[in-house]
């Protein structure tokens, strides 16, 4: 029996073996379902975009197409033997056209799905608020002044942007904190994860990654733990209680120096994407350069000032960081495009016999020593350093202790999301994996399919990177404005230092990537240094000095044994850089 047979088999026993045909009337309905989905939400915002005429226009003009589309489907499937959409496209460029149909109609309908979820997450939500309107809100404005002045920082995230808006703002939701977690940990990591088992070996790297993970759940357990035990709300606040204004500044200086770092990695990566990188003798073009040649406006500079006003500006002037859960879904969808991209290219290269050999474990030789394994330590930590972002996230949600909830899913998501990226792009690469595997994409292909994937995933991971940038400068602005201004009105409320602060960090972001040329290095500096504190240490600590009285005997075995790991590490990992860097001059 032909596989498309399977579609007439019946679904109960003892029915006719013929399944009934189905009718027009039917099937009219069943393509107006597909089309009528959450897109008819956003009609209404074209017609405010464009004007009446103009979109009733485009509206016409896209169905029309979309029928002419649909026609030349038909006409092929109908002239040919296969009965699917993967299967004329397989028929039209092979086993690679039909496998890129098959991972867009995955990423397409999950996306839908993502949508619906969100919509009715809304919708739920609205109707909630309509029944209790009646008594949960009240205008900020009716507050004494002295009340606003005395409150957290973290205050400043429910203060409205426009002027005449309801000044409560509406408590945030589990999905979007989780899509807020997983786009803080699954940032510029990423693109590292290949070459940890370039280094590593495949099983090494997958046990390194599953034992940082599950330390990120405790270390956040601890710190969740003993916010709602205190009277504060950030991060900073928790170590003021167990360590006085030393132990807040600590954090408030490792916050910035780790975001900071980590805008500056970002802005690398995407200048890599955009305008390629020069390694040694090696020269790795841009997509801008291979698409359009190499001209002055698409240098790194030039792209880089570009992407930083037209993208990453307009993102970075909100003001809570709820508003970014829809930037967030979108860029967790474009980091599951670009694995799912990934892993499409490295099956269909694993059929084809031109995969590399991996190793599953570490080879040791002359030209690397047990210590140089250490290496690879802090760029996972660095992967999985999201801490700074639990209490902005976390004290919007309706329920703060949803965040423990929200953190797991992430951790688990993003946990995956690093198994599947790391396999699969070390098996395209090999031992020739860069630190940045986006570089690798710049290769050639046999086929006009696969460098459209190729291109695909450099773009969809670039546009991924540019929207994970304003979640992260959303702690460090929090944090610079409450280390340097601690005694001012809140940030939000102040759009002159806000302005400012916001703009400072976007210019100096900007000058340091097109500085520094590479991110593995970077990536070492942060994972050995505050990132790993961010992480590991201050949470350990925390549960060590037991200040509110918590702590369990586990609690301390756990936090002491994590510190002790965290601290080794570091160590080996910069004595290992430095005596290598030493040795490389000699």
């Amino acid at each position: 029996m032909s596989p498309s047979a399977g579609i007439h088999v019946p679904l109960l026993p003892g029915s006719k073996s013929t399944a009934e045909h189905g009718t027009i009337p039917g099937a009219v309905f069943n393509v107006a379902t597909s089309i009528i989905g959450s897109g008819i939400m956003s009609i209404p915002a074209i017609l405010k975009v464009l004007g009446v005429f103009p979109s009733i226009a485009l509206i016409m003009i896209v169905a029309v197409l979309a029928e002419v589309s649909v026609d030349f489907l038909m006409r092929f499937t109908d002239a040919g033997a296969k009965t699917t959409y993967a299967g004329v496209m397989k028929e039209a460029f092979g086993s690679v056209g039909a496998l890129t149909t098959k991972v867009f109609v995955i990423i397409n309908n999950f996306g839908g799905l993502i949508l619906l979820l969100i919509i009715i997450e809304i919708a739920s939500y609205c109707s909630f608020a309509r029944n209790q309107l009646h008594f949960s809100t009240f205008p900020l404005s009716t507050l004494p002044d002295n009340f606003t002045a005395g409150m957290s920082p973290s205050a400043g995230a429910h203060v409205p942007l426009l002027t005449g808006t309801n000044s409560v703002a509406e408590p945030g939701s589990v999905p979007g904190a989780v899509f807020n977690v997983a786009t803080t940990i699954i940032g510029a990591g990423i693109m590292s994860i290949p070459a940890i088992l370039k280094v590593l070996g495949v099983f090494p790297s997958f046990a390194l990654i599953l034992i940082v993970a599950v330390l990120a759940e405790v270390s956040v357990e601890f710190l969740l733990r003993f916010t709602h035990a205190g009277e504060t709300t950030t991060y900073a606040g928790v170590m003021r209680e167990a360590f006085g204004s030393y132990g807040a500044i600590s954090v408030q200086v490792c916050v910035i120096v780790t975001n900071f770092g980590a805008l500056i990695l970002y802005l690398i990566i995407i200048g890599d994407v955009l305008s390629g990188k020069e390694s040694g003798d090696e020269v790795h073009l841009g997509i801008l350069q291979q698409w359009f040649g190499i001209h002055w406006w698409n240098s790194r500079e030039v792209a880089l000032l570009i992407t930083l006003v037209l993208v990453m500006l307009p993102l970075v002037l909100y003001r809570r960081v709820e508003s970014l859960k829809y930037s967030s879904a979108i860029s967790t969808l474009l980091a599951v495009a670009f694995v799912a991209i990934c892993s499409g290219l490295a099956i269909v290269a694993l059929v084809q016999g031109k995969t590399q050999t991996p190793k599953l474990v570490p080879r040791l030789d002359y030209q690397t020593s047990f210590f140089d394994l250490f290496t690879a330590v802090p760029v996972v930590v660095t992967a999985f350093t999201f801490h700074f972002n639990v209490h902005p996230i976390g004290f919007e949600l309706a329920k703060p202790s949803d965040m423990k909830t929200a953190v797991r899913l992430a951790i688990m998501f993003c946990a995956f999301i690093y198994f599947t990226i790391g396999l699969f792009g070390y098996l395209l690469f090999g031992d020739s994996t860069q630190s940045d595997i986006l570089i690798n994409f710049d290769q050639s292909s046999d086929s006009t399919v696969g460098s459209l994937c190729n291109s695909l995933i450099r773009v969809s991971y670039a546009l991924h990177i540019m929207l994970v940038f304003p979640i992260l400068n959303f702690s460090l602005r929090s944090n610079i404005d409450e280390l340097l201004f601690p005694k001012k009105p809140l940030l939000a409320t102040d759009n002159k230092r806000f302005v400012i602060i916001t703009l400072v960090l976007l210019v100096f972001s900007y000058l340091a990537a097109i500085a520094i040329p590479d991110i593995w290095y970077f990536f070492q500096f942060l994972g050995s240094t505050t990132a790993l504190c961010l992480a590991f240490i201050f949470p350990g600590t925390i549960a060590l000095r037991d200040a509110l009285g918590i702590s369990t005997r586990k609690d301390k075995i756990i936090a002491l044994v994590m510190i002790i790991l965290a601290v080794v590490t570091s160590v080996i990992a910069i004595s290992t850089n430095i005596y290598n860097a030493l040795s490389s001059k000699s």
